[in-house]
């Protein structure tokens, strides 16, 4: 079946009277479906992941399937209300009526995924897709291949392909999914693609959600907990060999506390002992991105780590002190266990320094003063994060996650998702009991002059 076969079955069977889409009991049962599939086929799924990153099967629980469990369990207890007509106000002029808005389902969707996190990047939209009553097309990342191999398998045997549909492969089928008209796309991953999504989606006026990334500040003020912040700090920035949308992408310290910052990092990071070996690191996805990350290192600059090993794509947890925003470590999204610290002085100066920069996907606060909290979240604009904290802002299903300017738009998770797949319908609702005869006072007179 090719790809237009595809797209138009699913056209076919949404726009059907067999179609049960806007069933909230079906779209609830697909859900359970769902969470079943996966739980059934976790050892699968672990395996598969762990070929493209050697990452264990605990950090494959805890870092995607639990999000995916965590989603699925909020959208099921939540969906009923989401979906609900929901009254308005009517203005005075439309006595006696009522208006109301209903959501419904967009119709068939586009979901393109990325590699980083294969499984929570891949199936937390779906859910999103599922409970606003949409059928999907899901194009996994090509660059996780044995990931996208399991996840196109356990769907083909338990989803109807008109309802829910896998499409493997590159740039090829990517552009031939894109030559197809859909009522949503969806899509994950760089700014480079997704200005090509962008120009696809405009030439059929596709609604569209994207996430993007870019480079997410942290900034560390004086007023830190140190040893908080450099604790939470280090798990958030090389989780995933740092390979996440929203890892803290660089650290902007001021000038008074760095050398003992810098130290509480090092120190860190020795006692975890990141390791392959160990189950608590994973190595980098493939060839391409090492030689690239490589290439971002300056050896006089690195403080810690600057280790590599690319027959196993192992690169060690690294930190560069003494950077400014002209090194080429700062020129692009890193996506890698880096870590470049920039020292500074003035808050307010920082500040005006990152407005001047693209918008980034996150942003991250240390500090114990509301005052300079506050100035950074007041004065920065950026998809979402944390303070005192990292990272874990994607965990709350009652947050929307995704990004803002060169970042992306739309969001998703929770309601978000469900709105991102969704349209609201405006509806005012009159009684024919009377008619009020002001409406229709100038109606004979037309432009006529007194």
């Amino acid at each position: 079946m090719t790809i237009s076969d595809v797209v138009k079955k699913q056209y076919s069977y949404f726009n059907s009277k067999e179609c049960e889409c806007k069933n909230i009991d079906f779209r609830i049962k697909q859900l359970c479906i769902l969470e079943s599939t996966i739980r059934k086929n976790e050892s699968a799924l672990s395996e598969a992941v762990y070929k493209d990153f050697k990452k264990s099967k605990t950090d494959v629980f805890f870092s995607e399937l639990s999000l995916i469990y965590s989603e699925i369990r909020f959208a099921k207890k939540n969906l009923r209300k989401w979906a609900n007509a929901k009254k308005v106000k009517t203005n005075p002029i439309n006595f006696p009526a009522k208006s109301f808005i209903i959501p419904e389902p967009l119709g068939v969707s586009l979901i393109i995924s990325a590699w980083n996190y294969p499984l929570m990047l891949s199936f937390a939209p779906v859910v999103s897709a599922i409970s606003a009553g949409c059928t999907m097309i899901l194009k996994p990342s090509e660059i996780a291949k044995n990931s996208s191999v399991a996840i196109a398998k356990i769907v083909r045997e338990n989803f109807d392909a008109k309802y829910f549909s896998v499409i493997e492969g590159g740039v090829e089928e990517t552009q031939e999914l894109l030559n197809q008209k859909f009522d949503k796309i969806f899509f994950i991953g760089s700014k480079k693609v997704g200005r090509i999504i962008y120009e696809s989606a405009a030439k059929n006026l596709t609604p569209l959600t994207l996430e993007l990334g870019g480079k997410s500040p942290t900034f560390v003020t004086q007023n830190a907990n140190l040893d908080i912040c450099v604790k939470r700090l280090v798990w958030a920035k090389f989780l995933n060999a740092g390979q996440t949308c929203i890892a803290p992408d660089y650290v902007l310290i001021h000038k008074s506390v760095k050398e003992e910052f810098l130290n509480k990092l090092k120190s860190e990071i020795e006692n975890v002992k990141y390791s392959i070996e160990q189950g608590n690191y994973v190595q980098v996805i493939n060839d391409k991105n090492m030689q690239r990350l490589i290439a971002l290192l300056d050896k006089e600059k690195v403080f810690f780590g600057g280790n590599y090993d690319i027959g196993t794509r192992y690169f060690s947890p690294t930190i560069m002190q003494k950077i400014s925003f002209e090194d080429t470590v700062m020129q692009e999204e890193i996506f890698g266990p880096i870590l470049p610290v920039i020292e500074y002085e003035n808050l307010d100066e920082i500040i005006a320094k990152i407005k001047s920069l693209p918008k980034a996907l996150a942003c991250y606060v240390f500090s114990s003063d509301k005052k300079e909290q506050e100035s950074i979240l007041r004065e920065l604009s950026f998809g979402g994060g944390c303070v005192n904290d990292a990272l874990m802002h994607i965990s709350n299903n009652t947050l929307p996650f995704g990004g803002v300017g060169e970042s992306g738009f739309g969001s998703y998770r929770g309601e978000a998702g469900f709105k991102s797949f969704s349209h609201y319908k405006s509806i005012l609702n009159k009684s024919t009991y009377f008619e009020l005869p002001f409406k229709y006072m100038f109606r004979k007179r037309g432009n006529k002059k007194d």
